[in-house]
């Protein structure tokens, strides 16, 4: 079983993750858990409530003037307002945090040939001085950790940790809270899978093993579980 240090690339939860049974992917250059062991109990618990880590996939952001109209250039489909998501027919979420701040989440379906980081190469390409005002990069994979989790449970489990009521009658899809989780600032991004509410969380990377051990301990309530992200790939992706 590879070990998360025989990885180029390694999360905020190494020892969490390889402590709890995660079974990462060789295939990539990352310690990406795929699964815990139980692919069965994982598949029930994507649907009742799950928690994953999904802090080694690729994503970016880009914030100031002349942001959107090159993110439009790019061919990104943007939210009309802030705090909303646009999915991509890649299967990348946009997030609109503010006016001129885009965050961006790869496809859960690969780490390889992602939009994000090809959006970074583009940036970085453009010629120095810029034309017009383009903003700049936010890299946002180094300094926030991503946590994915869903379930018929996660609603009811966030109002543990979380002010804001985050079930389907009061928070949207695609909806977007920047809001504080356990006492730590926090992005929470509904993104549902087909009929299966599921939400991406971001916090600084700083806090994100204490983050992580405050969602573990709030799903102890509902018999939530840890699951990889092949779990996750099991859920239909909302067109």
């Amino acid at each position: 079983m590879a070990l998360p240090t025989e990885f180029s690339r390694r999360g905020f939860l190494d020892r969490k993750l390889a402590e709890a049974g995660a079974i990462f992917d060789t295939q990539t250059k990352a310690a990406l858990a795929l699964e815990f062991g139980d692919r069965e109990a994982e598949l029930k618990a994507v649907r009742h409530l799950g928690l994953a880590d999904l802090s080694v996939l690729p994503r970016t952001g880009f914030k100031g003037a002349g942001t959107l109209a090159w993110l439009a250039e790019q061919g990104l489909g943007l939210p009309k307002e802030s705090n909303r998501a646009t999915r991509q027919i890649g299967g990348e979420v946009v997030a609109r945090l503010a006016p001129n701040e885009i965050l961006i989440l790869g496809c859960l379906s690969g780490i390889n040939g992602s939009l994000p980081e090809s959006l970074e190469t583009s940036w970085t390409a453009l010629p120095l001085p810029p034309t017009a005002p383009r903003g700049y990069p936010l890299p946002r994979r180094d300094s926030h950790g991503w946590f994915f989790v869903s379930g018929a449970h996660a609603p009811t489990m966030f109002s543990k940790l979380c002010g804001v009521d985050l079930s389907p009658g009061k928070f949207d899809d695609l909806a977007i809270a920047q809001t504080s989780i356990a006492r730590v600032s926090g992005i929470i991004i509904r993104d549902d899978r087909g009929e299966k509410l599921a939400y991406h969380l971001l916090c600084d990377c700083t806090l994100a093993a204490y983050l992580w051990d405050c969602l573990v301990d709030a799903m102890i309530e509902f018999n939530g579980r840890l699951v990889g992200l092949a779990a996750i790939r099991s859920l239909e992706i909302q067109p």
